[in-house]
This record gives structure tokens, sequence and C-alpha cells, in this order.
């Protein structure tokens, strides 16, 4: 983990009320997946090339016609109010001091309009397949109107993740958090919470239904598993994200750092694929981009920053990976991320961590 991203996480440990924190922290069930996110991307070992000019280095990004300073994108997650009062705006405002692109959740503890107010580079909105289909549609139109540049439709909930940290799927959000997106389209005698949660009947035809609604390209997000790429690819989706929802679904998933090639290999390059889960360094990212990934979310570091030093934590926090991974291209002889490629990187033939190769 990079030292700024440490730093921030003690900090925000010690600000954030402690039940939030969990919140945040939580994995699903035993928290096995959570607990080896980071450790995956620790697996892989480097084949640097070597007697290439490195004296200038870009790792900026072109993804679906939006233009980034870095790959490190800012990764959709719910209600950042809980860890600064100006939520959402700040992180919006953060992303775009260091030039990156952000996603923007669903569940927002700010009104949509607002936070792209505040946003100063390019950004996504996250949707949910939501019971209530009308709602999915009104937020997506809501967001493509205010700038969005993208719909990232999460698929890895049917039903939202058991954590025992929170002893449930989520800490207690006041309505005026929960509901600022949603109040003004639910029909009368709804209830709200329970219209906004999840369709477990979702089926491949809403990624269509979703560009078609929002005139936007979809990604998809929550794949880990080449054929399932393939298939929504076929269903219409713009890009792929391999996630595993940062352990927070279904527990002892295989980690996004080894689903990964798998679904770059079933994509072929016919779209941007994304990845996230655990990546806290430029070495992780590194990792990933040789692996074939076009660009990487981060989630927890981003709300860690946002906590211990609000929008200006989540610019430092992203221009420290940038300027980490600019280092680390470098040494590795690329000069820029189009220079990498799966010869550079692969497992380490002998357990993570211990040193010592393991033969026969």
């Amino acid at each position: 983990m990079h030292t700024l991203l440490g730093e921030h996480l003690d900090k925000a440990r010690g600000v954030l009320d402690p039940a939030v924190f969990d919140y945040y922290a939580a994995g699903s069930g035993d928290e096995v997946t959570a607990g080896e996110a980071e450790a995956a991307w620790r697996q892989f070992r480097f084949r640097p090339r070597v007697l290439n000019d490195v004296s200038s280095v870009d790792i900026s990004i072109d993804l679906l016609g939006a233009r980034a300073a870095s790959p490190f994108i800012v990764a959709p997650m719910a209600f950042h109010a809980l860890a600064h009062p100006d939520g959402e705006c700040a992180t919006f405002a953060g992303a775009g001091g260091a030039g990156a692109l952000v996603v923007l959740s669903t569940r927002s503890s700010r009104r949509i309009e607002d936070v792209a107010a505040a946003a100063t580079s390019p950004w996504w909105f996250q949707a949910y397949g939501m019971r209530d289909r009308h709602l999915t549609h009104a937020l997506v139109r809501r967001a493509a109107d205010a700038g969005a540049a993208a719909v990232v439709l999460t698929v890895d909930t049917p039903y939202v993740g058991r954590k025992g940290k929170v002893g449930g799927v989520r800490i207690v959000v006041p309505d005026d958090q929960f509901l600022v997106n949603l109040a003004q389209h639910l029909l009368p005698g709804t209830v709200g919470r329970e219209a906004a949660e999840q369709d477990p009947s979702m089926t491949p035809d809403v990624i269509a239904e979703l560009a078609q609604v929002s005139g936007l390209p979809v990604l998809v997000k929550g794949v880990l598993r080449g054929d399932e790429a393939a298939r929504c690819l076929d269903a219409g989706a713009a890009g792929v994200i391999v996630s595993n929802h940062g352990g927070r679904q279904l527990d002892r998933t295989m980690p996004s750092a080894l689903a990964l090639a798998d679904v770059v290999d079933a994509v072929a390059g016919r779209v941007p694929v994304l990845v996230d889960g655990g990546i806290s360094s430029g070495t992780d990212a590194l990792v990933a981009l040789a692996l074939g990934a076009d660009a990487v979310l981060v989630g927890r570091p981003a709300l860690w920053a946002l906590a211990a030093d609000g929008a200006a934590g989540v610019t430092a926090m992203l221009n420290a990976l940038a300027t980490d991974l600019r280092h680390v291209l470098a040494v590795a002889g690329a000069a820029r991320i189009g220079d990498l490629d799966r010869s550079m990187v692969g497992l380490a033939p002998w357990p993570a961590g211990s040193g010592e190769p393991v033969f026969g």
C-alpha cells in the first residue's frame, strides 16, 4: 500500500464514527474475499524491458471519448456524506483536481445535479436495475442530462450481501441521504426503500434498455468470467469492469487480480476492460495494465482520503498513485501504458511472500 493511502486509512479510522468505518470496510461472510484483494496483486512478478527511452512517461488515457490524466478512476461507492459533510461533491472536486475520471453511485447522498456542478473532470453514473425500473430510468436520464459520459451497470448484486460487521446489508442511513435522488420520482403510496432495492430478475436485456434510455454507452460492472463478459458484449455492453464488489457480495469469490486475464482474453480488444479490487499502489496498477486492463478503479482509498482531508485528500491520493505509476512504468521499461503487454508479468512460481520457489 502506498504510504499516503496508509496515512489516510489511519486518519479515517480516527475521525469516522466506528459504525461508518466498519460499514465502509466490511466484506461479506467471513471476509475471505475482502481480505485477499490486495495480496492477490502481489502474487505477480515482472519481466521488465531494458534500453528503452523512458525519459518522458505518459499515463493519460482515453476511455469511450473521455480523456483523463491517469488510469486511476474513483469507483462508485454509496453515501459519501457519512464520511464528509460535502459528500460526493467533495469527492468530485477532489477527482477533478487530479484530472481523474470518477463514477457517481446510484446511492449518492447528494443530488446528481449538485454533484455534477462540482465536477471538473469527466464522470460516469453507476446504475442498479431497481425493483421499480422507473426509478432506474429516471436516474440515468437525469445523469445524462447533467453531463455523465457513460452508465456503469452493476450486475453482481441481485441481493445485497450480508456483512457481519454491520449486522446486515448496511447501516441505517437517514432518508434525506438514502432517498435524496429518488424521492421526487416515487409514486404515491410507494415505500421508497423497497422500490429502490435491486431487481433479482434482471437479465442482459437491461444493457440495451439503459443505453436506449440514457443515450450513453453502458459498461457492465461485476464480471469475473470470460464467458459472462462475452455474454454482456453480445447484449450491447460498451465496456466491462472486472470486480467482486470489494468483497461485499459473495464471499470466497475469486480476487479480481486472478480473474482479469480470462476476461481480457474473452473481450479480445472489442471494448475497454477495467478492473477494481484491492489496488492500492502504482505497482498494483502496473500489474493490472500489463494483464490487459485499460484502467483501474479505486474504492475505499477514496473514502479514506475524503474522510481524512476532504477534496484535497482525494486529489492527493490520486496524484500519489499517478506519480507512483509513472515511476514503476518507467522502471519496467515502458514510456506509456500502450507499451505494456502480458509478456511483462506473470504469477510467481512460489507462495506469495514466502520468498522461496516451489519446484516439482
